[in-house]
């Protein structure tokens, strides 16, 4: 009976470092501009999918972008733990007068 448990331990042992491996977090070189980013740069971030993604650039343009990148927690799917996670990757230029409302 020790030995199928003892195999057991040592899969999940050599397990753990190879899964931790696969799932590096993502983290962009530069910040990322809420009011100019694309999908695919806003996928850069953290636990940021194509939905949410879109629906961060879907939010920008209905309410004529960010002021300050706390907003972001206004977009659906991104609560106060997940900005923290990203928080320090973001920035958030002056919204253009032309995308004012």
């Amino acid at each position: 009976m020790i030995k199928p448990l003892t195999t057991l331990a040592l899969a999940a042992a050599l397990a753990l470092p190879l899964a931790a491996a696969g799932k590096a977090p993502r983290q962009p070189q530069h910040p990322v501009n809420l009011n100019t980013a694309t999908v695919t740069e806003l996928m850069q971030l953290p636990r940021v999918g194509p939905k949410t993604a879109e629906r961060i650039i879907a939010f920008r343009k209905e309410h004529g972008g960010f002021q300050r990148p706390e907003e972001l927690m206004n977009v659906k799917g991104i609560g106060e733990k997940g900005f923290a996670r990203i928080k320090p990757f973001l920035a958030a230029s002056p919204v253009p007068t032309s995308a004012k409302r």
